[in-house]
């Protein structure tokens, strides 16, 4: 089975097991399924894994993350050799680790005009990413204002890079499935009465001190959560069956009803799972989160 090849913040693979029991009672006979906050797809890989659709639509506005999905449906072989290179220069002293990850860095940050590139070149910057999602500081994506990525080196004694079997794996999974480079309004055009979609967008930071880094060059802040809801709400009106996930704003501050004010049309479930609830990525807890879905199952 397919899994993520990157660590991507707020990832879902600890909460699969929660969100297949609310998938629809009808999944079996859904047709489309649309993920438009990709992220690292842990669930999509899921859903392709158990289910058979007739179209599955995936999008992001992550211009660097959509050329990886893509790269990987398309040209899987150039970037697994790319990525052999890359590891297999990797140091085995501490001080040289560090200044190989910023001589990768620094290449990937060379050029930021994807457009221009070869197919070739594509490959190389999608193993490059790969390689830094691995080795810088906890994972994190995390650009700029001028669009590089800026993320300092990891202290990683064995660090978990994908084998080629299991690239080999998310490209057979990815084929067939359409790309897009896009915000997630555009799903409304990819979708009908027999469709499922699952958002999954950039959490609601759960105080002043705890914020989830920005998964591309902009924030996601409350009027954005507010118009992700117009959309959903819109779906809901078209007859489209979704699921939403987001933070829970009670972990923090126990009065706080965005959420249940914003779908409170909507069943709103709480399931926990395992965070870092601070800068500091060993102090992690169990907190609640929310699922939230338009339809009984």
């Amino acid at each position: 089975m397919a899994k993520p090849f990157l660590k991507w913040a707020g990832g879902k693979r600890q909460l699969i097991s929660e969100i297949e029991k609310r998938l629809p009672s009808n999944i079996e006979e859904i047709e489309t399924y649309v993920e438009p906050f990709i992220g690292g797809g842990a669930l999509l890989f899921h859903m392709l894994e158990n289910y058979e659709f007739e179209q599955v639509y995936i999008s992001d506005i992550n211009p660097e993350l959509v050329l990886c999905y893509r790269q990987l449906q398309s040209s899987v072989k150039d970037v697994i050799k790319s990525l052999g290179k890359l590891v297999g220069n990797f140091p085995s002293s501490t001080e040289e680790r560090s200044d190989y990850f910023y001589e990768v860095r620094d290449l990937w940050n060379s050029n930021l005009d994807i457009e221009s590139m070869s197919n070739k070149q594509k490959s190389e910057r999608v193993a490059q990413m790969i390689f830094l999602n691995k080795t810088c500081f906890n994972g994190l994506f995390r650009l700029n204002r001028s669009g590089k990525f800026n993320v300092p080196t990891g202290r990683y004694k064995n660090p978990s890079f994908p084998s080629s079997d299991s690239l080999m794996e998310v490209h057979v999974a990815l084929q067939g499935v359409k790309i897009h480079h896009a915000s997630y309004e555009k799903c409304i055009e990819w979708v009908d009465e027999n469709s499922f979609v699952y958002f999954d967008p950039p959490y609601r930071p759960l105080s002043k001190t705890s914020s989830f880094i920005s998964y591309s060059k902009g924030d996601f802040d409350d009027e954005n959560q507010a118009e992700l809801a117009a959309l959903v709400k819109l779906l809901d009106s078209k007859n489209v069956s979704f699921l939403l996930s987001n933070s829970d704003p009670k972990n923090t501050v126990e009065d706080d009803e965005f959420f249940d004010e914003l779908y409170s049309e909507y069943t709103i479930d709480r399931v926990y799972a395992s965070r870092a609830i601070n800068s500091n990525p060993n102090k992690r807890g169990k907190i609640s989160e929310l699922l939230i879905r338009n339809y009984e199952n």
